[in-house]
């Protein structure tokens, strides 16, 4: 009977033992999934924001963050970086985007140049060959309807077309819309040989399809971009390694314009696109991690 008993209290003591063991087990996953860092990534409606978010997203998600994408104009992007709702955005275009940090540099940071010689202006087609500069289009407005497409309100650059249009003198308006519906009326007016002009720029899809030309802006307006990383200024301290990453950024732009292409023109999800370049890159993906 002794024996009976003692061997039940061993099995009962065993049971009791691989409990507490698997009770601490679960307790610890569930602490460690509570316990996983999310990354906000700031997502503007312009295609050339996609291949490196996509990028940033896979090499954050290895590391062991949780990554969350928010899709905004630029100035709400901008507004959010400022408060903290969003850690980083990959596509910040200067010195255009200046306005931002100087409105909210005590918050924001330029951490690192993705690429240099994105070039922005005016746009018109090559069979256009009398209207070469911004001054070539003064006195031939109605030939465009007085009407400039530029992209949406919420980005800066509409506010430098606004300044473009009266520093030449121009009589036009400009009309916003999203980048796919600027392009669209672009577009049929490019089909049938009439005149239009639009905002444009690289790396974009719009040189690849179109027979299209920068014209020249000899005031100024627009200069030659230089695309930049920019995080909350908290990142640094709250994900050092994820910041660590986001500071050794860089991407040629004859990538970033070839990723574009695979997305908008080829229908290759972006995911694969960007997983396609890591895995091509290993030397720089290590050099951006820091190994």
């Amino acid at each position: 009977m002794k024996k009976v008993l003692l061997g039940m209290i061993s099995a009962l003591f065993v049971m009791f033992v691989v409990g507490c063991s698997q009770q601490n087990e679960d307790s610890e996953n569930q602490t460690g999934a509570e316990e996983q860092q999310t990354i906000t990534l700031g997502v503007t409606p312009w295609t050339s924001t996609v291949p490196p978010t996509e990028i940033a997203q896979i090499l954050l998600e290895d590391m062991g963050y949780n990554v969350e994408q928010t899709q905004a104009d630029a100035g709400s992007t901008y507004i959010g970086l400022s408060r903290g709702d969003i850690d980083v955005f990959m596509d910040g275009w200067f010195p255009v985007h200046d306005v931002y940090i100087e409105k909210y540099g005590d918050s924001i940071e330029e951490t690192a140049v993705s690429y240099t010689g994105a070039d922005a202006g005016l746009v018109v087609p090559s069979y256009m060959e009398d209207v070469n500069s911004v001054e070539d289009l003064v006195g031939m407005e109605d030939q465009f309807n007085n009407e400039l497409y530029g992209i949406e309100e919420g980005a800066s650059v509409t506010g430098i077309i606004d300044d473009l249009i009266e520093g030449y003198g121009l009589d036009m308006e400009q009309v916003n819309s999203s980048e796919g519906g600027m392009l669209a009326q672009a577009m049929r007016k490019l089909e049938n040989e009439e005149p239009v002009v639009f905002y444009g720029w690289r790396p974009h899809t719009m040189f690849n399809k179109l027979d299209i030309k920068v014209i020249e802006d000899d005031k100024g307006f627009f200069e030659t971009a230089t695309v930049k990383v920019i995080t909350n200024k908290e990142l640094q301290e709250t994900a050092p390694d994820a910041y660590e990453l986001l500071s050794n950024w860089s991407i040629p732009l004859d990538d970033v314009e070839e990723m574009i292409v695979k997305i908008e023109e080829e229908d290759v999800p972006a995911k694969e696109v960007a997983q396609e370049w890591i895995d091509n890159n290993q030397d720089k993906v290590n050099e951006m991690l820091g190994k």
